[in-house]
């Protein structure tokens, strides 16, 4: 017996690692954990699973919080699921409508989804019940103050292995953004500059649309560009770890002057010296 989807139930699902794309498996022992009696009853009628009926509830896709905490959750369908062994693999698609929600901020609001704290640290499949959409719509809508020169996403959505370079666009700049991409890769990153994409019409846009992004900025103060200086603002008010590079100590600004920086030479001998220290705060960033 197939149930008609009650928008008042969401699946939660939660896994150790990172979502696969649009396929994955839950251990078929972890499925209905913490999740009201009445509702395995219903789902698990005669103790059988009934997969039909929960593709029929929308669902949020989480992977287990660390203390890193830049896991984003996602909103979407279970478009198939089936027993294979001592697993249900599971096939779906997010809700491209819905961006990506930081556990971060889906913690502040888990009680009114009935999500206990613990249940982002253990992998399983619960049903709740509760509307999925009502909630994230009192709770999760836009709460940035809206710029006026230029557009932010609504939620954040930070990717992990994301570092952005902000530098003058001069060639003289080329082998110092080819250090960077060096050293990111090398520390399981991967580097990008504003210049690299073309994603809108104004070039301010795709730099603020890359800082935002970028859970690491790169900012290089050398020859005090004043748009490097205010990316480097824009960064430090997002929230963004920001690393300061400069081939002249003279050129960080004032109210910068104590934060630490990376002072390079721009020769062969100074870049390694930069790959060295970069790689150094990169691992440090990472772990």
């Amino acid at each position: 017996m197939l149930w008609v989807w009650d928008r008042s139930m969401f699946n939660l699902i939660v896994k150790a690692t990172a979502w696969a794309e649009g396929s994955d498996s839950i251990p078929v022992e972890r499925v209905f954990e913490y999740t009201d009696r009445e509702l395995v009853d219903r789902f698990k009628p005669a103790r059988v699973l009934n997969l039909p009926s929960l593709l029929l509830l929308p669902t949020l896709f989480v992977q287990e919080s660390s203390s890193q905490g830049l896991e984003i959750a996602r909103v979407g369908t279970i478009t198939r699921a089936r027993l294979t062994g001592r697993d249900v693999v599971v096939n779906y698609s997010y809700d491209v409508g819905i961006p990506g929600i930081p556990n971060s901020a889906l913690e502040t609001f888990a009680g009114d989804l009935e999500i206990e704290a613990f249940e982002f640290q253990r992998t399983h499949w619960s049903v709740k019940d509760t509307d999925l959409f009502r909630v994230l719509f009192q709770k999760a809508s836009p709460r940035r103050q809206k710029p006026a020169v230029f557009n932010l996403l609504e939620h954040e959505n930070i990717e992990p292995t994301l570092v952005s370079a902000m530098m003058p666009f001069d060639s003289s700049f080329d082998r110092v953004y080819k250090t960077l991409q060096r050293v990111a890769t090398a520390t399981g990153f991967r580097c990008r500059r504003a210049d690299d994409i073309w994603e809108n019409p104004a070039v301010m846009q795709d730099v603020v649309s890359l800082i935002d992004r970028s859970r690491v900025v790169i900012a290089d103060c050398t020859d005090r560009n004043p748009n490097v200086f205010y990316e480097i603002g824009i960064a430090h008010t997002l929230g963004r770890e920001v690393v300061l590079i400069t081939q002249d100590e003279a050129d960080i600004p004032f109210d910068l002057r104590h934060l630490r920086y990376i002072h390079y030479l721009r020769n062969g001998e100074g870049l390694k010296s930069l790959a060295k220290k970069l790689r150094a705060r990169l691992d440090n960033i990472a772990s």
